[in-house]
């Protein structure tokens, strides 16, 4: 049987959630999302380029295209979460870094707890979103397409565009941060 060991993390594991928490702080600086958009009259392809405070990329042009299937403008006015998000992130790399001062088991599984509902929300928020700019199209938009929901990863095609949804930098070091974590549930256990 697997037990904790007397519900104080090692400061090996202390360590590991400073580095995760720094890894969540860095994550602000760079995309965690994109999309990019490849046609034959665009070779070189766009992009719409989400940071958790900002949208980047070829947006006008890919408004303005979208325009024609009655599609929704992309804007950052359109997404409230960027008004916010930042904030949140920014609490949740205090939290872990909290956790790393604070050393304790059960306080490092409520970290645990707030990222895996933080991360299902996102996930959640950023398919709402998807399945909103695809299925609510204009029916007097001068190009007539079915509804569709581009993957948040992976490929899709429309028309003569294809498209390509992928994490970002962003991302990936707020997963890194995340087995960060959980590697101390493991490393501090007791048998």
């Amino acid at each position: 049987m697997v037990t904790l060991n007397g519900g104080r993390l090692s400061f090996g594991s202390s360590i590991m959630l400073g580095i995760a928490g720094l890894l969540i702080i860095a994550s602000l600086f760079f995309p965690w999302w994109r999309m990019e958009f490849f046609a034959p009259q665009y070779p070189e392809g766009l992009n719409i380029i989400v940071y958790p405070d900002k949208l980047d990329g070829e947006i006008d042009i890919v408004n303005g295209l979208n325009h024609y299937i009655g599609m929704e403008n992309f804007s950052e006015e359109n997404f409230p979460e960027l008004q916010y998000l930042t904030y949140l992130i920014g609490g949740l790399a205090v939290i872990v870094l909290a956790a790393a001062l604070i050393r304790k088991k059960g306080f490092l599984y409520t970290v645990i707890a707030l990222f895996c509902i933080g991360g299902a929300l996102g996930i959640w928020d950023l398919r709402r979103w998807l399945e909103s700019f695809g299925t609510n199209l204009d029916p007097m938009a001068p190009i007539k397409v079915d509804p569709f929901i581009p993957p948040i990863i992976g490929e899709n095609t429309l028309a003569n565009f294809i498209t390509h949804s992928y994490l970002g930098m962003g991302s990936y070091l707020v997963v890194a941060a995340f087995i960060l974590i959980l590697i101390p549930v493991w490393k501090d256990r007791k048998k």
